[in-house]
């Protein structure tokens, strides 16, 4: 005979089982993704171009994402649940990150693009900061610095790469 869950457990399984592995979706999804599509964006001057990549490594990373989680742990000792539901969480979640900046660079301006792009990486991120704040606690100055500072870092080294790539004597620019 099961025993019910109190609300506590309750709320405390929906954490382990769910918000852990969508924020960790989010966070690899938004932050590991900014390299590539900000340097491709950088180094090509097409948002087109741009855009592929940044579909490539969302969808590259979603898959990678989900199957780790999915093959890390059978959930049975820890209590995180069923691997393949936290894989399917992880890996949309890691798929939903990376596209919602990549989606600006449908539009053909490419200062558009890089503009809405940023104010949505901004939104990306403080919406995890949040969602640590919220479900984590978080305190919330120190979580917003720290996915601001990880985001930043992320970012910095895709505008660097892509600028190094332009310079470079063999990218013939």
């Amino acid at each position: 005979m099961t025993v019910p869950l109190t609300a506590e457990q309750q709320e405390q399984k929906f954490i382990l089982q769910i918000v852990q592995p969508a924020l960790l979706g989010l966070m690899d999804g938004s932050v590991s993704t900014l390299a590539p599509l900000f340097a491709a964006a950088t180094l090509t001057g097409v948002p087109h171009d741009a855009f592929l990549v940044g579909l490539a490594a969302a969808l590259g990373a979603g898959i990678s994402m989900g199957l780790a989680e999915a093959l890390s742990d059978d959930g049975v000792v820890s209590g995180r649940g069923h691997p393949w539901l936290r894989g399917a969480i992880t890996g949309g979640a890691t798929v939903l990150g990376g596209m919602l900046h990549t989606l600006p660079f449908l539009i053909p301006r490419l200062s558009v693009a890089l503009s809405l792009a940023y104010v949505v990486v901004a939104f990306e991120l403080l919406g995890i900061a949040y969602i640590r704040y919220h479900f984590m606690h978080t305190p919330l100055g120190k979580t917003v610095l720290q996915v601001i500072v990880g985001g930043g870092i992320v970012f910095v080294t895709g505008i660097l790469l892509g600028r190094l790539g332009i310079t470079h004597p063999l990218a013939g620019g």
